[in-house]
């Protein structure tokens, strides 16, 4: 018997069906593939281990069930037990504006919550993170997010992140309207690289208005969009929180735009230190954007 189909079994037959398993199994793989797999679990061992529809375990199932599941629902009590009281690790996968405006916070708050957390750190776009994610490189994302998920990959929202045009303070432009309603916007767009996930949702917006603004900078962070609005290069495109912008900017607000949705995503099941990482995300969200 193949150990990785029995694996599959286990997971197939503790949740109760293929479909429930691929949504617990700790890393990434496809129901077609684990519908293959039992099959060939089951040609080697010339039974039927369970009925689909609706499942239910048949006698030969229940008995091999019984046999591995000490095994592999043992696994993570022997990881503790190995690990010897080792501090727990975490690998996170983030955006470098992310890394740079917002974990720095984050890490502060979960280290207060759990003394002696290692981690690492790995930057990418949202694509990247959730790549890395089926791969097992990485515990978690956290990432602005828009579009599906891998299947395989959960996701938690934490706050939807309002967006705004950022102007220098001295700024003859009194709302965002006032920029939008020209029939030509000829002001240059400062903002994050094309591909960040803000910046996908301000541009599809503008498509639905029938509008064109291309970005003519675009700036590794939230805080140098900020700075080059403040020495008068054009207008950025920022999140409504007064606390990541530099003197001299004022922002307008995108009242009737879509939010940027924000979150954490990961496979299978959070550790201990994954949940807390949810709870202090949030309250840093929360704390940033005056809530």
């Amino acid at each position: 018997m193949n150990v990785h189909h029995l694996e599959l079994f286990y997971y197939v037959a503790r949740h109760g069906g293929i479909s429930a398993a691929a949504r617990q199994i700790p890393y990434g793989i496809q129901q077609p593939a684990i519908s293959l797999q039992i099959m060939q679990l089951e040609d080697a061992l010339a039974t039927t281990l369970f009925h689909r529809r609706p499942f239910q375990l048949t006698p030969t199932g229940e008995t091999l069930f019984r046999f591995i599941e000490p095994f592999f629902g043992g696994l993570g009590e022997v990881e503790r037990v190995l690990r010897g009281g080792a501090a727990p690790r975490l690998r996170i996968g983030c955006p470098e504006t992310v890394q740079r405006e917002y974990l720095p916070a984050v890490l502060r708050a979960l280290r207060k919550r759990i003394p002696g957390l290692q981690f690492s750190l790995v930057s990418g776009r949202l694509e990247q993170i959730e790549q890395r994610l089926l791969a097992q490189d990485i515990d978690v994302g956290i990432s602005a997010l828009i579009g599906k998920r891998p299947e395989g990959v959960k996701e938690q929202e934490l706050i939807r992140l309002p967006m705004a045009l950022a102007v220098p303070e001295k700024s003859g432009f009194s709302a965002a309207e006032k920029i939008l309603e020209r029939d030509r916007i000829d002001v240059p767009l400062v903002s994050l690289p094309a591909s960040e996930p803000m910046c996908r949702l301000f541009q599809q917006e503008l498509r639905k208005r029938s509008l064109e603004w291309p970005a003519s900078l675009e700036l590794g962070s939230l805080e140098l969009v900020s700075r080059y609005v403040a020495e008068g290069y054009g207008v950025g495109l920022t999140v409504d929180s007064p606390a990541l912008h530099a003197e001299g900017v004022r922002l307008l607000p995108l009242a009737d735009f879509p939010k940027v949705p924000f979150g954490i995503i990961w496979m299978g099941s959070l550790s201990s230190a994954g949940d807390h990482l949810v709870e202090a995300a949030r309250a840093v969200a929360l704390r940033m954007m005056g809530q």
